[in-house]
């Protein structure tokens, strides 16, 4: 079982994996293959002269799997409350079970509709729905959080990824009992 599930591997689910992965929880990466950086170039993200969105997704995944984040391709069909822990299920017939989940899907609010997670209009261009979060990026249904565009953030790859990162830290720190903080310091 994984403590921590993430649904969509773009900016914000990758830099969700990252930081729960780095963090010593057991992480899963479920990656699609659809997200929309995928067809980016970006010249706007801080740190980062110029990249292809293909680029940077493989980055972020690569980055998530350093530090020991399980990455899967596959496409989640369900989401379900399973007891304690939540069932989720994908077209290819895998099932893996998970304590916490975190969405990611960039514009698709499918899968949150099937599931029952609340939805509301969209604020941002092009953007019709998302799913209702509070601030931490909670949704109503207990477990499951959602993290970037879907959640109702711009779709610039840099705040969806910081996005992905604060809900994250929010996960961990519910799972710790504790506010948690990553700051690595220069080695000399």
């Amino acid at each position: 079982m994984f403590d921590i599930a993430i649904i969509g591997a773009g900016p914000a689910g990758a830099s969700a994996a990252l930081f729960t992965a780095k963090a010593g929880k057991k992480t899963l990466l479920l990656d699609n293959d659809k997200s929309i950086t995928k067809r980016a170039w970006i010249e706007n993200h801080y740190g980062v002269p110029e990249m292809t969105g293909p680029d940077l997704v493989e980055t972020g995944k690569k980055q998530a799997a350093k530090f020991g984040a399980e990455v899967k391709q596959a496409t989640v069909t369900n989401v379900a409350k399973d007891g304690d822990k939540f069932r989720i299920e994908t077209e290819g017939g895998e099932s893996y079970e998970a304590g916490q989940v975190i969405i990611a899907t960039g514009l698709s609010t499918d899968l949150a509709e099937k599931i029952g997670l609340k939805l509301k209009d969209g604020t941002e261009p092009r953007i019709k729905t998302v799913i209702d979060v509070d601030a931490d990026g909670r949704t109503n249904i207990d477990g499951i959080w959602a993290a970037g565009t879907v959640a109702g953030v711009s779709v610039h790859t840099i705040i969806t990824a910081g996005d992905g990162a604060k809900v994250a830290i929010n996960v961990i720190s519910k799972l710790n009992g504790e506010r948690y903080v990553d700051h690595d310091v220069l080695k000399s």
